[in-house]
Formats: structure tokens, sequence, C-alpha cells
């Protein structure tokens, strides 16, 4: 698993906002709920598209539902039911970073599955 190795703040965080694609699909790994954790023997898991997710934390917090994009560039998933009206009338997805997010609902592939 590639992770940032650095003690000094300065390298750290420019190796965090500056890393690549495969590096931030792990970094955008979310919390499992409390029968996934037992079920599966594992704390978090990267999010991935179709997962079902509840938010903990935010404005938004309670709502339930499932992942429709991950947003590696800008670190944010857009969840189905967490949206905005716009002042035209449209309805636009509201970015939230998968740490404020529990994963209630796992889409298992086959790669998935051999994570777990």
């Amino acid at each position: 698993m590639a992770s940032i190795k650095c003690i000094s703040r300065r390298k750290a965080r420019r190796a965090h906002f500056q890393a690549p694609s495969h590096v931030r699909r792990i970094l955008m790994s979310a919390p499992l709920s409390k029968e996934l954790k037992a079920k599966h023997n594992v704390r978090a898991m990267p999010v991935r598209k179709d997962d079902e997710v509840r938010v903990m934390r935010g404005a938004f917090k309670g709502k339930e539902g499932k992942i429709t994009a991950c947003y590696r560039l800008k670190w944010v998933i857009h969840v189905d039911k967490v949206q905005r009206e716009k002042a035209n009338g449209s309805t636009v997805a509201i970015g939230i970073h998968p740490s404020n997010v529990e994963v209630t609902k796992l889409k298992l592939t086959v790669n998935r599955k051999a994570i777990l």
C-alpha cells in the first residue's frame, strides 16, 4: 500500500495534495459500519461508485444514499441524495470527503473480495 512517508509537515502535505490517482484511491477510504467491520474484519475500504454510504458529519448528517461519483481530483465523493438546488432550479451534487461517511453496503467485485 502506498503511503506518505515523511516527517516534514511541508513535504507530507505536498505529497498528499500532489498524489497521483492510484494513491488517491487508497487515501480516499471510508470506515465501514459496525456490521461490515464484524463480518469482514476490516476497518476501512477505498470507496467505489456503487457503494451505499451514510453521511456522518456536516450539514447532510444522517442522509443515506448510493455513491454516484468518486471525484479523485477534488478529493470528494458524490452521493445521490446529497444535492442542493441552484438559483435556476437545477440540482447539483454536493461533494463530501470520504472520511465523513460510513459505508453501509459494499459493492463486492472479484478484486474487492480478494482485498477482503
